[in-house]
């Protein structure tokens, strides 16, 4: 039983011998003593006088002194007016350090078969263009999401839905076609995302000329993008794609497969992987047939021109389109069809979609649209909608080709560290291949934690220079402090200091830093549960860098290796081993590897 369980149910018993009646849940409110007064832990004592019907002092009062005779973990007490501030003896630390140390997973919880299932989609990539920035956020958030709430005792399944159908994947093959001299990834040397993406920014250099030159013709822009013969052939394609034509599916299948052999080369690079992977152009179908009964059913209504429609002005929106007048179906369609055939294939839960901000109306109508589909899980989809990612120039456009790509961005902070690394002589006693390793751990580290310490409904711009600073709030100063306790454990086995199973409450006189620090630990649990229940992998980053803080505070101001007392001496060790593995569990919820040596 934890402490605050302990507290919890003394302060309850005390209620009842004191006052008669039995306080509530919510009516014991523990929390950490603020600095500048004595204490570990504060009880509220204010929802409590409604109980007691005496003043929050003279209430505080008598509860101290009922803990203090009958809740052996209290060691002294403290009223500062409404606040009853509670200091726990040390043996009660001890024992709670000796429950956390046995526990290997501390604050994980295991799945079971009859744990919710939850499915979380990430990624969605078009298979126009190669991973950027943006998709980058998107991924880390998607996986960290997915093994938080593994740790949480979920059961999960990793999901994405490949965009691979639709008039941007046409302007690619179009561009091919027309200026791509039958250049393939072996001829040209390049991975297959970013063959295509060249081709797609082609398109659209093209485009932009030939509809000047219509404009300097003397038509409206409106009048030129009408007359645009690329447009008009990559529609065709489009056309030709929906009806099966075996050239334009032979060609569209061919260049997919450039570009997933691609995707697949990044996700590994980054670290991410999926259990499921969807392809609109299998779900599609399925969405369309969905939209046509509902046609049927009236739930839906067809315009003059053939297009089909929901009127969802009855619940405070607007009109959506769901089939254009050719016939052709739009991102909702899909995304019908692949919902439905989600739930076949699983029995899920809770369905969560990582999609940025820019999609929430988007996901509030898919949500109405399933449920009027008679769909019972439309109503219970959740969109994780995170904030946009940019960089200190500003935005960025995938059509003009000034995105940063995901690929690049990688190498650039596995460099960037390995330069670091080099300037600072940390490499300098490492073989190469370990050097290489280590900068690729706290590069990639680096990027992880600086996307992911963020609050992901917020809007943020990634600097990389700033993500790699080995002080600060930065995932490279998290791996070198659990690379020092590393080297300190190795340091320790050669000097032969043996750790007991467990340690002996009653021989150990802690400081009050070592006790802050149990503390910090202890609390990795309800981390874990919270980040869990707020969908917020930042919480896990920001106390992961709290706990590294407190960690290096204690380094510095107490020996570890050189302490005399030998008992105390195993504790430092022991102690600084379960700060290395918090460290680790909570890094590795973020999808960072920790390096051994830095």
């Amino acid at each position: 039983m934890s402490i605050i369980s302990k507290l919890t149910q003394a302060v309850s018993e005390g209620v009842q011998a004191l006052y008669g009646v039995q306080a509530s849940e919510a009516q014991i409110q523990l929390q950490k003593t603020k600095r500048e007064f004595e204490g570990h832990l504060t009880l509220v004592v204010f929802p409590l006088t409604k109980l007691s019907r005496k003043a929050p002092e003279a209430t505080a009062t008598e509860l101290g002194e009922y803990l203090l005779s009958h809740c052996p973990i209290v060691r002294e007490t403290q009223v500062i007016k409404g606040f009853l501030n509670l200091t726990i003896c040390t043996s009660a630390w001890v024992e709670l350090f000796n429950e956390i140390r046995s526990q290997a997973s501390y604050g994980h919880r295991e799945a079971s078969a009859s744990s919710p299932l939850v499915m979380v989609e990430y990624s969605s990539p078009n298979t126009n263009k190669p991973l950027h920035l943006g998709h980058v956020r998107n991924n880390l958030l998607g996986y960290s999401l997915s093994e938080i709430l593994k740790a949480c005792g979920l059961r999960v399944v990793k999901t994405n839905i490949v965009n691979d159908r639709g008039i941007h994947i046409c302007k690619s093959m179009l561009a091919w076609i027309k200026w791509g001299e039958g250049a393939t990834p072996e001829t040209t040397g390049k991975k297959g995302d970013h063959l295509i993406g060249d081709f797609y920014v082609l398109f659209d250099k093209h485009y932009k000329a030939e509809l000047q030159e219509l404009i300097a013709s003397g038509k409206s822009p409106e009048e030129a993008e009408a007359a645009s013969t690329l447009m008009t052939e990559a529609r065709e394609l489009l056309r030709k794609w929906e009806e099966g034509d075996p050239e334009t599916v032979a060609l569209w299948r061919r260049m997919n497969e450039w570009v997933y052999a691609g995707f697949d080369e990044t996700y590994r690079r980054m670290g991410v992987d999926f259990d499921k992977i969807y392809y609109e152009s299998e779900t599609y179908l399925v969405g369309k047939e969905e939209v046509l009964r509902g046609l049927n059913e009236g739930i839906f209504v067809r315009d003059a021109d053939g297009s089909v429609w929901a009127d969802l002005t009855g619940e405070g929106l607007d009109r959506k389109i769901l089939l254009r007048s050719d016939g052709t179906s739009v991102y909702m369609t899909q995304d019908i069809g692949t919902a439905k055939l989600r739930f076949v294939d699983y029995p899920i839960n809770r369905m969560v979609y990582v999609v940025g901000n820019e999609q929430n109306y988007h996901f509030q109508v898919l949500s109405i649209l399933l449920d009027k589909l008679g769909f019972e899980f439309g109503k219970g989809l959740v969109h994780f909608s995170y904030g946009m990612v940019e960089l200190p120039e500003g935005k960025m456009k995938s059509r003009e080709g000034t995105v940063v790509d995901a690929d690049d961005l990688m190498q650039e902070m596995i460099d960037t560290a390995a330069s670091i690394a080099a300037e600072q002589g940390k490499a300098k006693d490492m073989p190469a291949e370990q050097a290489q390793e280590v900068a690729r751990r706290v590069g990639l580290g680096s990027l992880k934690y600086f996307i992911l310490k963020v609050d992901p409904r917020k809007n943020m711009t990634f600097n990389p220079k700033e993500s790699i600073d080995f002080n600060g709030n930065t995932g490279a100063f998290i791996q070198y402090t659990y690379a020092r306790i590393r080297s300190l454990e190795r340091k320790a086995s050669e000097a032969g200091i043996t750790l007991p199973q467990a340690f002996d409450p009653a021989a150990l006189p802690l400081s009050t830093k070592e006790t802050e620090l149990i503390a910090a630990i202890a609390d990795y649990a309800e981390v874990v549960a919270e980040a869990g229940r707020s969908y917020s992998p930042a919480v896990i980053a920001n106390y992961v860098y709290d706990l590294v803080k407190e960690y290096n505070q204690f380094y510095h101001d107490f020996s570890v290796l050189k302490e005399e007392d030998e008992a105390l001496r195993a504790f430092r060790v022991a102690l600084s081993s379960i700060v290395a593995r918090t460290i680790a569990q909570g890094m590795g919820l973020l999808g960072i590897e920790m390096p051994e040596r830095m």
